[in-house]
């Protein structure tokens, strides 16, 4: 009988350093080349929307921060701004200017953890140190304005539950002159680097149309030449009035992704620097009693795109549905589009482009049909920093030695 050969799978998952939670993908290869991606979502189910049910509307905002860490303050916010269109509740205006500055050093900090793992994964060490140290001052503000450095628990119904003093700005004003200082030189440095561009431009493309096709959002959709942002398509805190530009780049590739993230990050101190000048006296909360039947929908441009919380009430002290939707799920998928036709070498760094959002265990192997292993997750690795030193013993002369980075 003739023996049917299969094409090798690669299999990504559903435990994996890129992944800070629990999904798979399955490569199809064959020789160097990703022929098919097979995308399975929702391997580790909390329960979060069940769990909201039973807690009171006032504790939900602690649950739903464990959403995801780097996004611990975008996601209690969403849900806030949903429970307080429900009960009719305008918050004070001081409130409004405290969540988007709390939001945007997120965002910072997200961008900063982003482009340090970035630099990791193509062997740019130097870059993975730089850019979480660089962060490391953001994290520190956080915790001075809400004692925690994520999970932040400061929106409430109807407010926040912790001020910013005003003899704190000064300091957040030094810390944010040093933040773009920083970020300034490492965008120049990725802008002019001959071996990024080689390495990262072309690789892992999300065209116009099928970021489009995809409903990717976020700096996914940005770095797809999609100028969207909840921020300023749909203004909630006080986003709307303050003045920021959309960054977005056209290209679609890892580059492109890279440049809106490193420039987001300069828009975001340029936002927080003019909240804390327009922060207007006052108090950050107002008191709510209870929470009527209804039913509403709040959302905030997270880090890696737009999130949204659906609430309905019955009356009583606990929501009694509570639907969540993270950007990560539908800018995950769009990885059938952008891994299809790349080298191995180039998926790990296309799958970390999305940043997507999961939990973090090192597992993956390339198996055959008989399930023999033929490459781990170190040997992937491996070949990304290889293609990366190739690049650089390619270029005439060679502009660096790569352990220099």
């Amino acid at each position: 009988m003739k023996q049917t050969l299969t094409k090798p799978i690669l299999a990504v998952g559903p435990f994996h350093p890129l992944q800070e939670e629990m999904e798979f993908y399955q490569l199809t290869i064959e020789g160097e080349k990703v022929i098919d991606i097979e995308v399975r979502l929702s391997y580790n189910h909390r329960g979060i929307e069940k769990l909201s049910e039973t807690l009171q509307f006032d504790q939900v905002p602690f649950l739903v921060s464990r959403v995801c860490g780097i996004c611990s303050a975008s996601h209690p916010l969403a849900y806030i701004q949903a429970v307080e269109e429900i009960a009719g509740v305008e918050p004070p205006e001081r409130a409004l200017y405290v969540r988007v500055i709390i939001n945007e050093l997120e965002r910072i900090h997200s961008h900063l953890l982003w482009v340090g793992l970035g630099g990791h994964f193509i062997g740019y060490d130097t870059v993975f140190m730089w850019a979480w140290k660089y962060r490391e001052p953001v994290l520190d503000l956080l915790e001075e304005i809400t004692g925690n450095r994520n999970n932040y628990g400061n929106v409430k119904v109807g407010g926040c539950r912790e001020d910013i003093p005003d003899e704190l700005i000064p300091k957040i004003n030094v810390e944010l002159d040093g933040i773009e200082k920083k970020t300034e030189m490492l965008t120049k440095a990725i802008l002019d680097d001959p071996v990024l561009h080689a390495r990262l431009k072309g690789v892992g493309v999300l065209s116009k149309a099928d970021a489009v096709a995809y409903a990717v959002t976020g700096p996914t959709a940005r770095g797809s030449g999609l100028d969207i942002d909840v921020r300023r398509d749909d203004p909630y805190a006080a986003y709307g009035d303050l003045d920021w530009k959309v960054i977005s780049q056209p290209e679609g590739d890892v580059f492109a992704k890279a440049v809106v993230r490193l420039l987001e990050t300069l828009e975001s101190v340029k936002i927080i620097r003019e909240a804390l000048r327009k922060l207007p006296k006052g108090p950050v909360a107002v008191e709510v009693k209870e929470i009527p039947p209804g039913e509403g929908c709040g959302h905030a441009e997270a880090p890696r795109g737009e999130t949204f919380h659906y609430v309905r009430s019955d009356g009583g002290n606990r929501p009694v549905r509570h639907k969540i939707r993270a950007p990560s799920y539908v800018n995950v998928p769009s990885f059938k589009a952008s891994c299809i036709g790349q080298d191995i070498a180039d998926v790990t760094l296309t799958l970390a482009a999305v940043d997507p959002c999961y939990s973090c265990t090192e597992r993956l192997a390339v198996v055959d049909s008989r399930r023999n292993i033929l490459a781990d997750h170190e040997t992937l690795l491996r070949l990304s920093r290889e293609k990366t030193a190739r690049l650089i013993k390619e270029m005439d002369p060679p502009p660096f030695k790569l352990e220099d980075r």
